[in-house]
């Protein structure tokens, strides 16, 4: 099974174009001054987890999600390929809790995975809380279903993001994460998933179990998105309001 840490080990020198002068810098420091970053300061949780595409258990990856609450029952979380200053913005996850999950379309439901594994088995952290405070999260993530899409394959080495958004998953049970992924997180972020399986055996998931319609690829079913060419709407607003006053 092929895996990646952090992707590829890369440097800023990788991304294209030249590196960032003085000028730029002084420009986004006086932008963090005088501007503000509402939706950004919001941000009240690093959570680290794994994510495989939808289609290819083979390719998992490790994602660093920075979320915020948009109420009690739906975060949006920023992901990112390492914690570290030069991370690359690899993809968002959109999570809910199971009554939000339950009212979806039934189409809808099969591009989402649920949370419980992730939790009760510790593969999913909080890089350096306490276990008391991160078991509090835990507890009610547990009991969510998340959304997730990529749109940089960087475990390919794509120095860009290439391509359409990938749609991600998540494990389910054990045996499926990559060994020496789970030994080199483990490693650098000085956690143990086993202690933390341990530390959250008392905890539930969905009210209602995992819903069968979730996590579709345990079915067989590949979902590996793809872009294609139509028509184009080419009226412009002007013309549509110009349209609408001669009716």
């Amino acid at each position: 099974m092929s895996a990646v840490g952090p992707g590829p080990f890369f440097q800023s020198r990788d991304i294209p174009g030249e590196p960032i002068k003085t000028r730029t810098a002084a420009i986004e420091k006086s932008a963090e001054i005088l501007q503000s970053f509402k939706p950004i300061s919001k941000v009240h949780a690093h959570l680290c987890a794994f994510h495989f595409y939808a289609y290819d258990m083979r390719r998992q990856v490790e994602a660093h999600h920075y979320c915020t609450h948009l109420s009690e029952d739906v975060h949006q979380c920023l992901i990112y390929d390492t914690p570290n200053k030069d991370a690359r913005l690899i993809g968002v996850e959109y999570i809910v809790t199971e009554n939000v999950f339950l009212a979806l379309p039934e189409e809808e439901k099969k591009f989402w995975h649920s949370h419980e594994y992730e939790v009760k088995s510790g593969v999913l952290f909080m890089p350096g809380v306490p276990s008391i405070a991160e078991k509090m999260e835990m507890k009610e993530l547990a009991k969510t279903y998340g959304k997730v899409f990529h749109f940089w394959q960087f475990d390919k080495g794509d120095i860009l993001p290439i391509g359409p958004p990938q749609l991600m998953m998540a494990l389910t049970t054990d045996g499926q994460l990559d060994e020496k992924l789970a030994a080199d997180v483990q490693a650098r972020f000085n956690v143990s998933f086993d202690e933390k399986r341990k530390e959250r055996a008392d905890l539930e998931g969905p009210l209602n179990g995992v819903h069968p319609s979730a996590n579709s690829w345990r079915k067989g079913m590949g979902l590996a998105p793809y872009v294609s060419e139509v028509d184009c709407v080419m009226t412009t607003p002007q013309e549509m309001s110009r349209e609408s006053s001669e009716l």
